[in-house]
């Protein structure tokens, strides 16, 4: 299982949201390459990147910096944040990114990520980030009727083979996560599924493990790592078991 490093971008600074409300914006770093490259020598095998500006503007706003740590880490790195259209995808791809994630576009076009899954294949993953499992779009700042669930299922019919869910109530708050939300999504779908949101320990690390048998193929991380409540080698560790 899986054991990805997050890095959410705002205006170049390495940050973290709680909920997903700019005003709670926490800077980590200003220097998210360094970051990049402490998690690829600490033993991630994949890094989570997240253009905050793009997710809310509706275009990435620092591919620039997602291009520098392409250049200088080894590992693959997965992309997100207002990828919305074809030639943004290219773009994200061209600057050495290897997954591109699509969120918003899931619920307001579908036939785009049909497209997107048919020219990029595995390539593409989709992103479905939901409040107490309805879903939340445009940086989360709006709200749909469509549960995460049936969202999964839909993606999952177009073709799309690997679906992040991120349980916003739980993201960044150091709360743990929601296992009984996951094992709904679990049960919702056939493809591998990968989830973030609350992740505050490794004993939560363990309890999401069994789930890998039931398709849980990776965990993103992201404020208990920044904070020092998780240590990365230990939690890759539980990953590899």
């Amino acid at each position: 299982m899986l054991i990805i490093p997050a890095i959410d971008l705002i205006e170049g600074r390495c940050v973290r949201l709680r909920e997903g409300r700019l005003s709670s914006e926490e800077v980590y770093s200003k220097e998210p390459l360094a970051v990049a490259e402490l998690w690829e020598l600490k033993g991630a095998k994949r890094l989570h990147i997240v253009d905050l500006d793009g997710a809310f503007e509706g275009e990435p706003r620092n591919l620039e910096v997602v291009r520098r740590i392409a250049k200088s880490v080894k590992i693959p790195i997965q992309f997100g944040g207002g990828v919305r259209n074809l030639k943004t995808i290219e773009e994200v791809l061209n600057c050495g990114v290897e997954y591109v994630i699509l969120g918003t576009s899931a619920i307001s076009q579908p036939v785009f990520v049909e497209k997107a899954v048919k020219k990029f294949g595995e390539r593409v993953m989709v992103s479905i980030d939901a409040s107490n499992l309805k879903v939340r779009v445009r940086g989360w700042e709006k709200g749909t009727r469509k549960t995460a669930p049936i969202l999964a299922k839909e993606m999952e019919r177009l073709g799309v083979r690997n679906i992040i869910f991120t349980d916003i109530k739980r993201d960044g708050t150091l709360r743990g996560p929601n296992i009984s939300q996951i094992k709904r999504m679990l049960k919702a779908v056939d493809i591998p599924l990968i989830v973030s949101g609350g992740i505050s320990s490794l004993e939560d690390i363990k309890k999401l493990k069994p789930l890998e048998k039931r398709g849980l193929s990776g965990i993103i991380i992201g404020k208990a790592l920044y904070t020092g409540r998780i240590n990365l080698e230990e939690a890759l560790e539980i990953g590899n078991r």
